[in-house]
């Protein structure tokens, strides 16, 4: 399994321009196949956090690998549900089982997030390209930019939950890339400092969403990719908003690259495991 896995992480960093191809070197192989068994091992109440600030929106990517995650766990007896803030959570809300976050600060934050994870009791924790705190205490993008006052504190339920966590990332400067810090001072960003207990890197985060989803796949027998249509989940976030966080243009699209190649991505996927 562990070949079958280190086959769909070279899937998922294809076209990278972002160096986490680079970043795989440092990487334990196999992250994809132990975050597939981590979701197995861990039945229950999912908390997914999405949704990263760009333009007064949100951007595509995370998102749709999110709702695609959403209904994977959903139609595996799951009890997924994302937590998030405006506005994502307002347009997230209208579909699926949604806990909305304050924009506060960190003091304001932590008695919000406790009271969360005791109406939730989640068996898992799992982040989808979100920024994630850096170490003087600020969110900022990949442009360096301070991105705090529209950030929800989701790094929180990585300090304070008491079930495993796992996260995905791009670029550096999310939740999660605090597992390979010393390895992100080779990257022109300021790096998050959050930790996780399994990180899965990609070109594009919600490749690697569909990475774990494969891996589930081989695991399960069963092919979950017919329960998701990242196009059309595309379609609707645009509709109501959300934006390409490379292009800041409002089109199916995801860090510049057209929804075709994320389908691409999912249909080599799916000749890798069926």
């Amino acid at each position: 399994m562990k070949d079958l896995s280190k086959k769909i992480e070279k899937i998922i960093l294809q076209h990278g321009a972002r160096g986490m191809d680079r970043l795989q070197e440092t990487m334990n192989p196999g992250y994809c196949q132990r975050a597939a068994q981590m979701i197995l091992d861990n039945r229950g109440a999912v908390i997914i956090g999405t949704g990263f600030p760009v333009s007064g929106s949100f951007e595509s990517d995370g998102p749709i690998s999110a709702i695609s995650l959403y209904r994977v766990l959903t139609h595996l007896d799951y009890e997924p549900v994302f937590a998030c803030a405006p506005p994502i959570s307002k347009i997230l809300s209208n579909r699926y089982s949604t806990y909305e976050l304050p924009l506060v600060d960190w003091n304001k934050s932590r008695p919000v997030i406790k009271k969360a994870l005791a109406d939730l009791n989640p068996s898992l924790v799992v982040s989808i390209e979100r920024p994630g705190v850096a170490a003087d205490g600020r969110y900022y993008n990949m442009n360096k930019e301070d991105i705090t006052e529209f950030t929800a504190k989701f790094d929180l339920f990585f300090q304070e939950c008491q079930c495993p966590c796992i996260a995905f990332g791009d670029g550096g400067n999310e939740i999660g890339m605090g597992n390979v810090i010393k390895s992100l001072s080779k990257l022109d960003i300021i790096p998050s400092v959050t930790t996780c207990d399994e990180l899965i890197i990609a070109s594009v985060s919600n490749w690697g969403v569909y990475g774990v989803i494969a891996a589930l796949c081989d695991l399960l027998k069963r092919d979950l990719f017919e329960l998701i249509d990242p196009e059309s989940t595309a379609n609707y976030l645009v509709a109501n908003g959300c934006v390409d966080g490379v292009t800041n243009r409002k089109e199916a699209s995801e860090d510049g690259f057209p929804i075709e190649i994320s389908k691409s991505i999912i249909q080599q996927l799916r000749s890798l495991i069926f």
